[in-house]
C-alpha cells in the first residue's frame, strides 16, 4: 500500500470529508551517481558553512529569507502556526468546467482517497456528482509549508487532484520568444495543405502505443559497457524546411500520410476477413512508428539499429524474418 502525502479534510459547502493524498505517476529519470574518473570511488555532497568551511548538523540547518540587508530566520513551527488549519484542510471554492482551464496551468496529478471506510459513502457522493456534472472543483491547501491552486475532478471512478499554477506564475510568450511571428501570414495554399496534412496524420489516442525509448537507449548503453562494448550514436535530426521548400515537403508529407492511411485499412479490412493463417500476418512497415521498429530491431539483435534510418530499420528487419517484410507462417 502506497504512503499518504497528505492527509486533511476536503470541504464542500457544508460537507467534510476526510481524503488522503497519493501521487499518481512514477518518473522514469535515471538516476545517476557522481564518482571521480578513474574510481569507483562516490562523491558526496556537504552542507558547508562558507565562511568557517565546517560540515553543518541537518538539524542546525534553519530557513531564511534574504531582506536586503540581513536574513531573516523562520522556523518549522512558525510557518506551520501561521495557517494551522490551512495546512489540513481542501475547501472547494467552486465548480468550473474543466474544459476552460488552459493546459498551461496544470502542473502535476495526485489521487484523492477516503480516510476510513466510515467516509466512502460521501466519497462516492462527490465522485459521481462531479462525474455528472462534467465538472472540476477549484480549491486551495497548503502541503509541505506550500499553498497550491487545484482543481479536483472525477476520472475512472475515483477523484483525481491536478496541482495549478497560479496566474503571475504564466510567462507571456511574446516576452520570452523573440522570433514569434508578428506580420507574417501563411499563403492559403499553404495552410489548406498543412490543415489537409493534419486531417491525415489524425489518430485515436491511445498512450500505451509510447513509451520512453531513450530511457531504453541508456539502459542499453549501459549494458553495453558494463561488457566492455559500445552502442552507435542515433541519427542527426532533420534538417531545418526552408520557405522556398515548404509547399513541396507539405505535399509531399500528404501524400505519404495518405498512402500509409490506404495501406493500413486494406490490411485491416484483408486480416478482418481473411484465414487465420492471414489474420497473423505482419503489419505493414509504413504503419509502423520508428520507436516500433526498433523495438522489434533490439528483440532481433540487429547490430547497429541505435544509428539506422527509419528506412535502414525496415531493410534490416527484412533480413532477419522477424520484421514487417517476413511473411506469416
Amino acid at each position: 500500500m502506497a504512503r499518504a502525502l497528505w492527509n486533511g479534510v476536503l470541504a464542500f459547502g457544508l460537507v467534510s470529508l476526510p481524503v488522503q493524498l497519493f501521487a499518481a505517476t512514477d518518473s522514469h529519470t535515471i538516476r545517476f551517481r557522481q564518482l571521480q574518473r578513474g574510481t569507483s570511488d562516490r562523491v558526496r555532497n556537504k552542507r558547508v558553512n562558507e565562511r568557517t568551511g565546517e560540515e553543518v548538523p541537518q538539524d542546525e540547518i534553519v530557513k531564511g529569507l534574504d531582506a536586503g540587508d540581513e536574513y531573516v530566520i523562520l522556523e518549522p513551527g512558525e510557518l506551520e502556526e501561521m495557517a494551522p488549519g490551512r495546512s489540513r484542510e481542501l475547501e472547494m471554492t467552486g465548480f468550473v468546467d474543466l474544459a476552460d482551464v488552459e493546459p498551461v496551468f496544470f502542473d502535476r496529478t495526485y489521487y484523492l482517497g477516503p480516510k476510513g471506510e466510515q467516509y466512502e459513502k460521501v466519497y462516492a457522493v462527490l465522485q459521481k456528482a462531479l462525474e455528472r456534472a462534467d465538472k472540476a472543483g477549484i480549491a486551495t491547501f497548503v502541503m509541505r509549508n506550500r499553498e497550491y491552486l487545484v482543481a479536483v475532478r472525477s476520472e475512472a471512478g475515483i477523484l483525481t487532484l491536478h496541482t495549478l499554477h497560479w496566474a503571475d506564475e504564466i510567462r507571456d510568450p511574446r516576452a520570452e520568444i523573440d522570433d514569434l511571428p508578428q506580420r507574417v501570414g501563411p499563403a492559403d495554399r499553404e495552410l489548406r495543405m498543412a490543415e489537409r496534412l493534419i486531417d491525415s496524420l489524425s489518430m485515436e489516442w491511445n498512450p500505451t502505443d509510447f513509451h520512453d525509448t531513450y530511457h531504453d537507449k541508456v539502459r542499453e548503453l549501459v549494458r553495453a559497457k558494463k561488457k566492455g562494448g559500445s552502442v552507435e550514436k542515433a541519427e542527426q535530426p532533420a534538417e531545418a524546411t526552408n520557405v522556398v521548400d515548404l509547399r513541396d515537403a507539405l505535399r509531399a508529407s500528404v501524400d505519404r500520410a495518405k498512402s500509409r492511411k490506404a495501406r493500413t485499412g486494406s490490411a485491416s479490412k484483408r486480416t478482418a476477413g481473411g484465414s487465420q493463417r492471414r489474420s497473423r500476418a505482419k503489419p505493414s512497415p509504413d504503419s509502423l512508428t520508428k520507436a516500433q521498429l526498433y523495438d522489434l530491431a533490439a528483440e532481433a539483435d540487429v547490430k547497429g539499429r541505435s544509428s539506422m534510418s527509419r528506412e535502414e530499420l525496415v531493410q534490416a528487419l527484412s533480413h532477419t524474418g522477424t520484421g514487417p517484410h517476413a511473411r506469416a507462417s
